[in-house]
């Protein structure tokens, strides 16, 4: 029996090959140089005694794209949308690891898939599979198995590999729908769009290649509102009642429970209404003390992952997930790219809380979690589950020795993050005051902490007690004003838009995958759409997202076009085509109706921005203008 293994990346088939093989391993090399073959013998439950292979891909090894008749310049821009299409191999790489699977699989019995567990790796798969098949005709989608793992531990892999299950079809045409329809709607676009700028401008856009990605446009769009917003604002007058009442030596502020008024006639008779009833007391109408909570966080998703490295560390989405990436295959911790925020009821949460009580600066903890009784609780449960992989969590212990600053950060981060998961809520007291004056109600709260709990494992979060106490003081009892004055103020407006407000609102709006979001997001920074700046100083230092004049005029001239309900620069063309891919992974719809129905939806926008293509080049020319 021959067992032929491809993972998706080298360190992950040398990994998996050291721990079926026991360290009994042959390497060999292969025309590409940085892809080995590795050789031994594992006892499969499914295939018993076996000669494996181990050998690997590098991402993709095939594209999709248009015959050479449909090249750009010989061909009407629509034409792509029905355009033939061909699959080729991504570069000569990719060309030699192709032909090593083809070649290794020409003795193999069995072909088992060891890419990463979502609906790209299944399509890898599937590449896999296809090339494979070329010199096995035996070694086909029917037949080959698929290794299920999320981390790189021993029993884990183990487990896997006695336990394969088949590729998933419905995922597999799930991605090769969204790929078609990247090539045909990004293809039509981008040509029409640098055709016309360069036709129409002789500065430095003649050069520019003007992409247009069906992700990109929708998050330049987050991008070019939030600037607008900004841009636009007006700031405008409000009144509110300010009160300050003393007991004792001590002085405190209340709210006015209306929050303010716009009108400043209508405050100023409010409050001159409110002096004559009660020109120096206000009544104490409710005192009230509840215990509170401040809720331990859910389990680690990709998003949250790249939100928090953002807010936290000042690192980009991009940055984070290699990051990640880099430490689950060096086996520390879990497959990083995740929607799920629940953990699998028949995880063994301790044993991993236990790899972590060796630490010098969480050990401690993670021993008490283990010991001590009532102090570990099983992690709360979100509404995520992609039944692929668990939520982030750290496999294996390490000092940091092997790891860059960087990668200690983020390693820490998932760690601490996975303790505080398995901790109690912290818990406090939170006191409600509210008083009335005049006709007037106002309030003001304060909170002591009693049990910080998960916050003693994890410090980006802050909950403390209040520095100023609400002063003892009994219903309807009367207290003394200090201050009761109507004060104006004016609206701001919005903070600039941040990488981490960025990701929350595409993973909001259905742009992209956990995945993906960080490709999307430095796809339109490349592409010169939008800049980072640095804004703030200090802890409140961050990077802020601005369109350049490029991406501001393209985003405005496609929203002038009157698309109604096919907009190409907001998110809900893009939110129902993962919509329907979902549809297709589940099973409810297919690849053809979905091409079909989509395909048509582009078109008809294509349709409409060709026929008004002078408003995409007057915006650009006004923004230019605006500048100067």
């Amino acid at each position: 029996m021959k067992v032929l293994c491809v993972a998706e990346k080298p360190s992950i088939a040398k990994s998996v090959a050291f721990t079926l093989g026991g360290g009994r391993v042959t390497t060999r090399s292969t025309p590409n140089k940085f892809i080995k073959n590795y050789d031994f013998t594992c006892n499969f439950e499914e295939f018993g005694p076996a000669e494996v292979t181990m050998t690997c891909v590098s991402g993709h090894i095939t594209t999709i794209d248009f015959p050479e008749q449909y090249a750009w310049g010989k061909c009407r821009h629509n034409s792509l949308f029905e355009a033939p299409i061909e699959t080729k191999a991504t570069d000569r790489g990719a060309k030699q690891i192709a032909e090593n699977i083809t070649k290794e699989a020409r003795s193999s019995d069995v072909l088992m898939i060891w890419t990463d567990c979502d609906r790209e790796g299944e399509y890898i798969g599937y590449e896999i599979v296809e090339q494979a098949k070329k010199s096995n005709p035996r070694l086909n989608l029917d037949t080959a198995k698929r290794a299920h793992f999320s981390h790189l531990e021993r029993s884990h892999i183990i487990y896997a590999a006695h336990h394969p299950k088949s590729l998933d079809k419905n995922a597999i045409n799930a991605v090769m729908t969204r790929i078609e329809l990247d090539l045909r709607t990004g293809s039509s676009f981008t040509r029409f769009l640098t055709d016309l700028f360069k036709s129409t401008f002789r500065n430095e856009t003649k050069k520019k290649v003007i992409s247009y990605g069906g992700c990109q446009f929708p998050t330049l769009g987050f991008v070019v509102d939030r600037y607008k917003r900004i841009k636009n604002f007006v700031p405008e007058k409000f009144w509110t009642l300010s009160l300050i009442f003393k007991k004792g030596r001590q002085q405190t502020s209340v709210t006015w429970e209306r929050g303010h008024l716009f009108d400043r006639f209508a405050a100023l008779c409010i409050y001159q209404n409110c002096l004559s009833l009660d020109a120096e007391e206000a009544t104490v109408i409710g005192l009230q003390t509840k215990p509170t909570s401040n809720w331990a966080p859910l389990p680690l998703t990709t998003v949250e992952l790249q939100k928090d490295c953002a807010k936290y560390f000042k690192f980009s989405a991009k940055e984070s997930l290699a990051i990640a990436e880099k430490l689950y295959n060096q086996g520390f911790v879990s497959y990083p790219r995740t929607e799920t925020d629940c953990f699998p009821k028949t995880m063994d949460l301790k044993k991993l809380i236990q790899n972590q009580q060796q630490s010098n600066e969480w050990g401690e903890y993670a021993r008490s979690l283990i010991e001590e009784p009532n102090k570990y609780r099983t992690p709360r449960a979100g509404s995520h589950d992609d039944k692929a992989h668990p939520p982030i969590h750290p496999i294996k212990y390490t000092g940091g020795s092997d790891l860059n600053i960087k990668e200690k950060k983020v390693y820490e981060y998932i760690v601490r993050r996975f303790l505080a998961c398995c901790s109690l809520d912290a818990t406090g007291f939170k006191t409600t005051l509210r008083l009335k004056w005049g006709t007037e109600y106002f309030t003001t709260s304060g909170l002591m902490v009693d049990k910080l709990n998960y916050l003693d494992v994890y410090p980006y979060n802050k909950w403390e007690s209040s520095k100023n106490k609400i002063p003892e003081v009994e219903p309807n009892e009367r207290i003394k004003l200090h201050k009761a004055e109507l004060t104006e103020g004016q609206t701001h407006p919005p903070n600039h838009l941040t990488e981490t407000e960025l990701i929350a609102l595409m993973d909001m709006n259905g742009i992209g995958t956990d995945a993906t979001i960080a490709e999307h997001i430095e796809k339109i920074v490349a592409r010169e759409y939008v800049e980072k700046k640095p804004h703030g100083t200090g802890k409140n230092k961050s990077n802020i997202l601005v369109p350049t004049e490029l991406g501001y005029g393209l985003a405005e001239g496609f929203n002038q076009m009157g698309f109604d309900n096919i907009s190409l620069t907001k998110p809900f063309m893009r939110k129902s085509l993962e919509e329907k891919l979902k549809a297709i992974c589940d099973g409810r719809t297919t690849m053809n109706e979905v091409l079909g129905d989509v395909t048509n939806t582009y078109r008809e926008a294509f349709s409409l921005a060709n026929r008004n293509q002078r408003i995409l080049i007057e915006s650009y020319k006004k923004t230019i203008e605006g500048n100067q």
